[in-house]
């Protein structure tokens, strides 16, 4: 599996540590992908985020390089999830191997049934912490 570097912001780490903690998402096929991208990311502080980066509550664009479908999304914690044409959860597999990518960036992810995805940043249309919102 293809892994390029990673950026977190500390605060969606924390969060996304704290769900992966509840049983009814620590079991998931995703949870343990999911911690191991978080063990391996580099970490930095919301204001520190480089505006290139796919974080939580950040719409962007990606495409399947598999299929060569193109989809625009945003990232969201499964409770804020509300309709799946416009977002897109981190516990979903494309959410958690989304996040943390740079524009430009390509990743193979392991999907649930032995499938594999490969996904590219092509565009991030909107970034919390490039907005100057660091929800604390």
């Amino acid at each position: 599996m293809s892994r390029p570097t990673i950026i977190i912001n500390e605060l969606d780490a924390e969060r996304i540590d704290r769900l992966l903690e509840k049983p009814e998402f620590a079991s998931l096929p995703v949870a343990d992908a999911l911690n191991e991208e978080l063990d391996r990311a580099q970490m930095c502080t919301p204001e520190s985020m480089p505006k290139d980066v796919v974080t939580m509550n950040s719409q962007v664009t990606f495409r399947d390089l598999s299929t060569g479908e193109t989809r625009t999304r945003t990232l969201v914690y499964p409770a804020n999830m509300t309709d799946s044409s416009t977002q897109l959860s981190v516990l979903a597999p494309v959410g958690a191997a989304l996040l943390g990518l740079r524009t430009g960036d390509t990743i193979h992810w392991e999907l649930p049934g032995g499938t594999a995805a490969h996904l590219e940043v092509l565009e991030l249309l909107y970034q919390p912490e490039a907005a100057g919102e660091y929800l604390r």
